[in-house]
């Protein structure tokens, strides 16, 4: 069963992953951060990473598609990789 559940969730990964915001500054954080977590983080641990990385990506879409809150994303980008940095740093990430 786990097997059936991790190929979903692989498949959910990719496919919320094919998916760009539209922000250079957006996409950029979460294509290194995917990387990061693929790579570098223990099996063990890499659902919740990415589950949390899904999350913020459906929201940067959400927020990208509305015009008022499209003009801040940008801004709301780097500061979400500014202090992810630190987290990631001790499985050997760098962005």
């Amino acid at each position: 069963m786990s097997g059936i559940t991790g190929v979903a969730l692989f498949a959910g990964v990719t496919a919320a992953h094919a998916q760009s915001t539209g922000i250079a500054a957006c996409d950029e954080f979460l294509t290194k951060y995917d990387s990061c977590v693929a790579s570098k983080v223990p099996a063990e641990q890499r659902a919740t990473y990415k589950s949390q990385i899904d999350q913020t990506r459906k929201a940067w879409i959400d927020l990208s598609k509305n015009p008022s809150t499209k003009a801040t994303m940008e801004a709301t980008c780097k500061q979400t990789m500014d202090t992810t940095k630190a987290s990631l740093t001790a499985y050997g990430c760098s962005f």
